[in-house]
């Protein structure tokens, strides 16, 4: 081939790669605007200097143009990467999946990226994820049952916003919560509506402030039933460490009564608890009612089906997303609690005479 022709092809790949990456200038030109503005809207540094016009002219022209930002050049122009870490205890729980589905939602809308980082040893203390990212990141959104990991980014200058974790955190920029107490509250009036008054709570093994407040609230709503008793076995967040404590609480001992309700601190503990009860010739819920929380795939599946506590899982994520947002631009998160839900199945009836 010629040197023509190849002066001619790169040329027409030249043009056809610029007719593919349209530029700030394009979408400027298209919008009739001028590039600062540009930057501003799909900056999202626009509210107060630009109308809700023309912002929306600009992003329109985006969209129709196929614009993409250069993101890296972006970082360098803004000192930051808009990149956000997420810490979960294990990615293979149903809820953290969820959380991390909220969290990215709100990230794309605002050109973020969330990079995942799952506890390799699941819930409880991991390596430092932050050592080679550090510098990689705008800030940080994390689950309280992950807390192990958070060691060495707290005192650092990076945000930390955490998820389900103690209010009265120093170490955290912002916090999201959801009303575990008022669930809890939820679960006891619903049984104790049922008839129900000698309960076993399998209560989670995991030291953590989630767990805590689920404990606390429990205790203060049987302290409130005339003649109630409550006894709390811990248990493993695992299908078959749960059974084994079930069978453990279900297990009649001499001078005391079967419990009539296992109130689980999660959907898993309450999958073992149902199991347990088979196991031992009692029926779901005739001889026992069982409760669970999260409200999670498996609540559906299990037979029959269970009753628990609807968490927001979505909702915990975004609020995450957003708080973190509002920290980087100096503004206060919004705050209260997220609701949660009692949606009562059949996995619970009236207590057996």
């Amino acid at each position: 081939m010629s040197p023509g022709h190849e002066s001619t092809r790169g040329a027409r790949h030249q043009a056809e790669a610029s007719v593919q990456r349209p530029t700030s200038r394009d979408v400027a030109r298209a919008a009739g605007v001028s590039q600062a503005t540009v930057s501003l809207v799909l900056g999202d540094k626009w509210r107060g200097r630009v109308s809700e016009r023309t912002a929306l002219l600009v992003r329109q022209a985006a969209q129709e143009l196929g614009y993409r930002p250069n993101l890296a050049a972006r970082s360098l122009r803004l000192g930051r990467t808009r990149t956000a870490l997420l810490v979960v205890p294990a990615l293979t729980n149903e809820f953290f999946a969820r959380v991390h589905a909220g969290a990215a939602g709100v990230a794309a809308e605002h050109d973020f990226g969330v990079v995942l980082y799952p506890s390799p040893e699941g819930i409880g203390p991991a390596k430092d994820p932050f050592a080679s990212a550090r510098s990689a990141l705008d800030g940080v959104i994390a689950s309280s049952m992950a807390a192990g990991a958070l060691k060495a980014i707290r005192g650092t200058d990076l945000p930390l916003v955490m998820l389900d974790s103690d209010p009265a955190d120093p170490g955290s920029a912002a916090q999201v919560n959801l009303d575990i107490a008022g669930g809890m509250r939820q679960v006891t009036d619903h049984l104790v509506a049922l008839g129900h008054r000698e309960f076993v709570h399998l209560a989670s093994a995991i030291p953590s402030w989630t767990f805590e407040v689920r404990a606390r609230a429990l205790d203060e709503a049987a302290r409130d039933v005339p003649g109630a008793s409550l006894l709390r076995v811990p248990s493993p967040l695992d299908v078959d460490g749960a059974r084994a404590a079930a069978e453990r609480a279900l297990t009649v001992v001499p001078g005391r009564p079967r419990p009539t309700a296992l109130v689980c601190d999660d959907d898993i503990v309450a999958a073992g608890a149902c199991k347990a009860a088979r196991r031992l010739g009692l029926r779901v819920p005739e001889d026992v009612s069982v409760t669970g929380f999260d409200d999670m795939t498996l609540a559906t599946a299990l037979e029959p089906e269970l009753t628990t506590v609807r968490l927001p899982a979505e909702q915990v994520g975004a609020a995450g997303m957003s708080a973190l947002l509002s920290v980087l631009a100096g503004r206060t998160p919004a705050p209260g609690d997220l609701p949660v839900t009692l949606v009562p199945r059949a996995s619970t009836g009236p207590a057996p005479r």
